[in-house]
């Protein structure tokens, strides 16, 4: 089973970019959306081989938003968290032996203004939602944070210290939460395979980033313990475009 997650920065626009093009290529069983910017209503989706479309959307119009597409019909599909739930930010399926979350987390944003939000309300709230699941879970998606050094191109300029708070995706608050995660028994299946690969999921659209692999790791699947023998690989597909992320994706082992 393949499960594969983008944030798109806008479906219609990737759609434009290549969109059914690269899933027709990479094939996955579950595609996870984030930043989708749209309504069902407004976008044409043809995704023949996937019968099953679920979507978040934000009621802000242009903004925000979650949708999964998946050849397997889930058991159950829930929407949100109970917190910001107007932003279309989660969707969470069941499937007959886990549970699939897809997760567009807040950004901290330049100023910061967002991070004591995320810190001491989402970050807290999305963890207590996946562990009070009741089957072994994966989640996915834009978590908006670089976990450690190597993680980033450039960490230091954008790290906490005593005179600075950091940059949004790589302060020491963001950075904890993380850690949470790892904390709860949540593996970053990524680092799970490639421990020292150098591999990025977002570049900013300026100073022509992404050519010079300016970027940052800010997409994951992060799976139950209970899951670490089911795990096939995790890949970043990079040189797969249609916006300023990249599709990352995780293979299970067949039953």
């Amino acid at each position: 089973m393949k499960l594969l997650s983008w944030n798109v920065n806008g479906i219609r626009a990737c759609i434009n970019k290549g969109f059914f093009e690269s899933m027709k290529k990479l094939n996955p069983d579950v595609i996870c959306l984030q930043e989708i910017k749209a309504h069902p209503e407004q976008v044409d989706m043809k995704l023949k081989d996937y019968e099953h479309h679920f979507w978040n959307s934000a009621e802000r119009k242009g903004y925000s938003g979650v949708a999964v597409f998946s050849k397997i019909k889930p058991l159950s599909v829930n929407y949100g968290i109970g917190l910001i739930d107007e932003e279309g930010r989660v969707i969470t399926l069941e499937f007959k032996d886990f549970y699939l979350v897809t997760v567009y987390t807040p950004n901290s944003k330049p100023e910061l203004e967002r991070l004591d939000f995320r810190y001491k309300e989402w970050d807290k709230k999305f963890l207590e939602h996946v562990k009070s699941l009741k089957k072994p879970t994966i989640f996915c998606g834009d978590l908006n944070v670089a976990h450690e050094e190597i993680d980033l191109k450039n960490p230091k300029p954008n790290q906490t210290t005593k005179t600075r708070p950091g940059n949004a995706g790589f302060t020491d608050k963001e950075r904890k939460r993380f850690k949470d995660f790892l904390d709860a028994g949540y593996i970053d299946t990524f680092r799970h395979f490639y421990k020292d690969k150098i591999q990025y999921s977002w570049w900013s659209y300026r100073f022509q980033a992404r050519t010079r692999n300016v970027g940052w790791r800010l997409d994951y699947f992060l799976a139950d313990k209970k899951l670490k023998s089911k795990l096939k690989d995790a890949k970043i597909h990079d040189k797969v475009l249609g916006s300023d992320h990249c599709p990352v994706s995780l293979e299970l082992k067949s039953q």
